[in-house]
């Protein structure tokens, strides 16, 4: 069974469904209900037409289910016939779907979540970690917007903004998470900067290409994390950097500087770099002041220190990771710890020359991470530092 195939496949699938006017909650139970039977059958017995097997599933089932409820039988005597079955459009629906979901009765928070949950394919706990909140918490806001879209005809697309954030937070779990997902929001912010003249649908597009060239180096063979410092520069993809930083030129040159073209500009200093001691740590301090003035998030505070413990010694990293620590009581992290706090903090108590403290930090953020390949990566640190110390 395909299971990639399944997945994407599954928005256009939405999509369609959506257009015949089906309400988004009932969509997605009817296409979910159709991508069971494709895992039950299509090992034995798989369909010539992949997308259009499931559109008429789907369809079916969204029928079915329309049927078996009284409460909307006036709704039903809408319903158009059941198309039949044959090749489905080939056309690509998932943008569009991503901005129908954006509807302009959801906040744009809600509205990502709901995005990410039903068309991106992101777990609560995924969601909820980008977000920095509890997986309760996002269930909660899901179930919510899932409520409030429930027989709304999703035919008001919402605003661009929006949408460039469900792409940012898709790439980021695409990158570092379980599934993989970068290719395809980079697909997906291609045929939005295509349609859209803005500098930050160009930005994130910018930041994106940047990020994934350097994607082969991440991982060793085995599977285990590779810090940036000590990534193979020449495995880095020079024709995706190269088109990047051509992309990020363009779009600074207008003057409306936005959060992914500073990010960009941040990923383009690394990417410039030819080795690890080379990079540009003042300037890229500069730009973190930059991000900061226009979002100040504690996940950009944490970047920051590690720049500025990079640019000015660990001592002024250390300084600037208390200053976001005093700031956290009153922000929107208050009893859920920035993700890789531990990890930086470890990070600048080993070079400030403090091992134990550093050793510790390690064996804190090694249970706190979010993917088994950082756990090993943060554990084996702990253990060397531990190890050295008993020498």
């Amino acid at each position: 069974m395909d299971e990639a195939l399944l997945r994407s496949l599954t928005p256009s699938v939405l999509a369609v469904l959506v257009r015949r006017g089906a309400d988004f909650a009932a969509a997605e139970d009817a296409v979910q209900d159709a991508l069971v039977e494709a895992v039950r059958g299509w090992p034995a017995d798989p369909p010539r037409d992949a997308k259009g097997w499931l559109v008429t599933v789907a369809w079916r089932k969204f029928l079915d289910a329309t049927r078996a409820d009284t409460a909307r039988r006036r709704r039903e005597d809408h319903i158009d016939q059941e198309p039949a079955p044959g090749p489905a459009p080939s056309a690509d629906d998932t943008l569009q779907l991503y901005f129908l979901c954006a509807h302009p009765s959801l906040t744009p928070s809600s509205a990502v979540a709901l995005t990410l949950r039903a068309v991106g394919g992101l777990t609560t706990r995924q969601i909820a970690q980008a977000y920095l909140v509890p997986e309760a918490t996002m269930a909660q806001r899901i179930s919510r917007a899932k409520r409030i879209v429930s027989g709304v005809r999703l035919d008001q697309p919402g605003d661009v903004a929006t949408v460039l954030r469900v792409l940012y937070l898709v790439f980021n779990e695409g990158y570092s998470g379980d599934v993989d997902l970068a290719a395809e929001a980079i697909r997906l912010t291609r045929q939005l900067a295509a349609q859209v003249d803005h500098p930050e649908v160009a930005g994130l597009l910018a930041l994106m290409l940047l990020h994934h060239a350097r994607r082969a180096t991440r991982t060793a063979p085995d599977g285990s994390l590779v810090p940036l410092a000590e990534q193979d520069r020449g495995r880095w993809d020079t024709a995706a950097i190269a088109e990047g930083v051509g992309i990020l030129q363009a779009a600074l040159a207008r003057d409306r500087l936005g959060e992914f073209q500073a990010q960009a500009a941040i990923a383009a200093l690394h990417a410039d770099a030819p080795t690890a001691e080379e990079t540009d740590w003042v300037q890229i301090v500069e730009w973190y002041d930059e991000l900061m003035r226009l979002t100040d998030s504690p996940v950009v505070r944490l970047n920051r220190a590690v720049a500025v413990g990079e640019a000015d010694g660990p001592r002024a990293g250390l300084a600037a990771l208390a200053a976001l620590d005093d700031s956290s009581p009153g922000s929107s992290t208050r009893g859920d710890p920035v993700p890789r706090h531990a990890a930086v903090a470890a990070y600048l108590h080993e070079r400030d020359g403090d091992p134990a403290t550093a050793a510790r930090l390690y064996a804190e953020a090694a249970q706190k991470a979010p993917n088994l390949a950082e756990r090993d990566y943060l554990t084996r640190q702990a253990a060397r530092l531990n190890a050295r110390r008993r020498r």
